[in-house]
């Protein structure tokens, strides 16, 4: 961490280069607070499925040490995740499950977490945030439940994520969430 500035992964849930969580990702670090610094964590699709035969120092993907190594150094993890079938995708679902081992010493042990996203029903994906933040609880992380965005898609008019109300909210998510790591330092 650098002096006075709290850095923070973003794991983006939809590997579709223009999904709607990927936009509200870019949105959140393209507007991070002063003193914040926010970074989308690519190479997602590159992890293999979690197992625990493959989990050892010997064969463990350079993937998932990079993966592990970079959420290690950082101060909170953002989850920005779409709904799939009322949960979180399965990338998302294996990233954690990488970042949970080893219990409790994992990169996530600890470390202030919060989840937003978008899906296209009226509820804003909640099952899948909800999901999402008991993962994140398992594995280890300090969920910060104030980090609360949920937007409907399906409302979405030219302007998509780039609003000024949207981008208010994510503002207001980071501050929460960087509150969170200045207390725990």
């Amino acid at each position: 961490m650098t002096e006075g500035n709290i850095n923070i992964a973003v794991l983006v849930g939809s590997l579709r280069a223009a999904s709607h969580n990927r936009a509200l990702a870019e949105v959140t670090v393209a507007n991070a607070p002063d003193g914040i610094s926010l970074t989308v964590v690519d190479g997602l699709a590159d992890l293999p499925f979690y197992n625990e035969d493959l989990d050892t120092p010997e064969l463990t993907a350079a993937a998932v040490t990079a993966l592990r190594d970079y959420v290690e150094s950082v101060d909170a993890v953002l989850i920005v995740t779409p709904e799939y079938n009322g949960t979180m995708p399965a990338v998302l679902k294996n990233a954690i499950d990488w970042l949970s081992r080893p219990f409790q010493a994992s990169a996530l042990s600890g470390k202030p977490a919060g989840v937003i996203g978008a899906a296209l029903g009226g509820r804003g994906g909640a099952g899948s945030r909800q999901e999402a933040r008991r993962a994140l609880t398992v594995a280890g992380a300090r969920v910060v439940e104030d980090v609360e965005i949920g937007i409907s898609t399906g409302g979405l008019d030219d302007a998509g994520m780039n609003t000024p109300a949207i981008v208010e909210q994510t503002v207001l998510a980071v501050r929460v969430l960087g509150d969170h790591v200045a207390v725990s330092v």
